[in-house]
């Protein structure tokens, strides 16, 4: 899994891998990994404005590119899967905006942010430690 989250993030903007960490952990309730990745995003170049929109970052929409957005959504779609199916709509979105490889390391990227979040919170990992 590490190799596979390394590899993810080859080629993607690192503060919209970010995002996309933040995101997926908040929806996930990690707060760990929530912790971890808002100070990987402020180190990267993230704005504190940016950060605290982004639990609605759909009505703040000013705020986030057009890339960003249909990756945020992307990844809302993937990460509440028992919800449904990843919706047609948001996966052309997607694919509208990144390129087949850039895709595929998107889908990578919110699949192992997922699997981690999935062992922080199963764990009761500590905000405040990495």
């Amino acid at each position: 899994m590490l190799a596979l989250d390394a590899a993810a993030t080859q080629g993607l903007d690192p503060t919209l891998v970010e995002l996309v960490k933040i995101r997926a952990s908040q929806l996930n309730h990690c707060a760990f990994c929530i912790d971890k990745h808002i100070k990987d995003a402020r180190k990267a170049g993230e704005t504190e404005q940016r950060i605290y929109l982004l639990d609605a970052w759909e009505e703040a929409t000013g705020f986030y590119s057009p890339e960003e957005q249909a990756a945020l959504a992307l990844t809302e779609a993937v990460t509440l899967l028992t919800e449904g199916f990843v919706p047609d709509a948001v996966y052309d979105r997607a694919a509208a905006r990144f390129g087949p490889a850039e895709l595929a390391r998107l889908l990578a990227l919110i699949t192992t942010i997922n699997a981690w979040n999935r062992f922080g919170v199963s764990t009761r990992m500590t905000p405040g430690r990495a």
